[in-house]
């Protein structure tokens, strides 16, 4: 039985509305695309620099930050993951000596992950494979035209996910 598939028996507003055939080939692309990319990106980067994709996004979003440093609860929510999967990679990013942590002066249970100059360097040789790495698997493959249709349709879903309202379940928040 396709499950995702299947015309509503009745109006019966608890049905649930199910994917048309068009809809369902497009989630299904999107699935297996998204899937592919990371696992393309992980193991570019597994190869090329020791690590995951995940831990590599951490370092980029330190680097861009002032002063190369982040409070560990902006970082989670920056990077859209738990505190607990943060602490965990943080703390091997900093058995590498790429990042390390700081106390919060103003803020007693409060952290900070700071990029160190290692991470900085490490970045620095590192990001060129990776950049050819994300142009090869996406940019090159779509005109201008789609990739500006592209990121206009990832905000719009990105921002649907992100609830404003208090006690929302998002991950950094976990």
């Amino acid at each position: 039985m396709d499950y995702m598939n299947t015309a509503p028996t009745s109006a019966d507003p608890g049905e649930p509305r199910w994917l048309t055939a068009e809809e369902q080939r497009v989630w299904r692309a999107y699935i297996d695309a998204t899937t592919l990319l990371e696992d393309h990106l992980d193991r570019q980067l597994q190869r090329d620099a020791g690590m995951p994709h995940v831990y590599y996004g951490l370092l980029v979003k330190l680097a861009e930050a002032p002063d190369r440093r982040l409070r560990m609860t902006e970082l989670a929510m920056s990077a859209k993951i738990t505190r607990s999967r943060l602490s965990h990679a943080v703390a091997r990013l900093e058995k590498s000596g790429w990042v390390r942590r700081e106390d919060c002066p103003s803020d007693k249970r409060g952290q900070f992950a700071v990029l160190t100059d290692e991470g900085q360097e490490m970045l620095a040789r590192h990001a060129p494979g990776h950049v050819n790495a994300v142009r090869q698997a996406v940019f090159d493959r779509l005109t201008p035209e789609q990739q500006k249709s592209l990121g206009e349709i990832m905000r719009i879903v990105a921002e649907g996910l992100q609830p404003s309202e208090a006690g929302a379940d998002l991950p950094w928040l976990r």
